[in-house]
This record gives C-alpha cells, structure tokens and sequence, in this order.
C-alpha cells in the first residue's frame, strides 16, 4: 500500500471545494423548493429562505473544524445533522418560517445525499 502525501495546494483545493460544495447544496436545496411551491425565485427570496441553513453551515464548519477534513464521509455526516437541527431550529425560532414533519423529512433527504454524497464521491474517484 503506497502512502500519497497531500500537498498543501490540494488540501487547499480540497477546502475551497468543500466549502463551495457545501454552499451550493444549501442553496441549491431552497432553490428547489421554491420554484416546487411555485414561490418568489428572486435573489433576496433566495437569500432569506437560505439564511437559516447557510447560518447552520457556518455552525457546523466551526464546531467540527471542518477545514481539518473537508472532504471525508464521517465529516459530511457531522455537517449534515448539524446543517438540519439548527438549521431547522433557526428557522422556526429565529426566522419564523414552518418546519413541518413533511419538510423535515424532504430537507433530511436532500441535503444527507448531498452533503454526504458528494463527498463518498470523491472518496471512491480518488
């Protein structure tokens, strides 16, 4: 078994696509849903609905130090359930906007294939 040494460019790639990846399925998630409920797709509508979870990510990244392991499964896991439980509880205190049962499930779906998937991804590609 060979031993690869990572350099810093790519684990400064790595972090910068995570970080990216990361933004992007959030945001990508309430896009979704809003143009599936037939709402504003303006930029600010886009901005305001995302808050909750971009805040959650901002979370997330902190309290697991993400930039230590960007791209490995066990942290997109980790960034994942902290991405939903905040996110969701900033978005019914904080932001007053519903979280009901249903959407729960649909964000728990979407947003663990995706933070996690993209990174079991590059897992298995590189």
């Amino acid at each position: 078994m060979a031993v690869r040494m990572v350099t810093m460019e790519t684990a400064d790639q790595r972090l910068a696509l995570a970080a990216g990846l990361d933004t992007g399925v959030v945001v990508l998630f309430v896009a979704i849903g809003q143009r599936e409920h037939d709402q504003d797709t303006a930029i600010n509508e886009l901005i305001e609905t995302s808050a909750p979870f971009l805040i959650a990510l901002a979370i997330a990244w902190l309290a697991l130090r993400v930039w230590k392991n960007p791209t490995t499964w066990r942290t997109g896991v980790g960034v994942w359930a902290i991405v939903l439980v905040v996110g969701m509880l900033l978005r019914n205190l904080v932001f007053d906007d519903g979280t009901a049962t249903s959407f729960i499930l649909v964000a728990a779906g979407f947003l663990g294939f995706f933070l996690v998937g993209w990174r079991l991804v590059l897992t298995l590609v590189d």
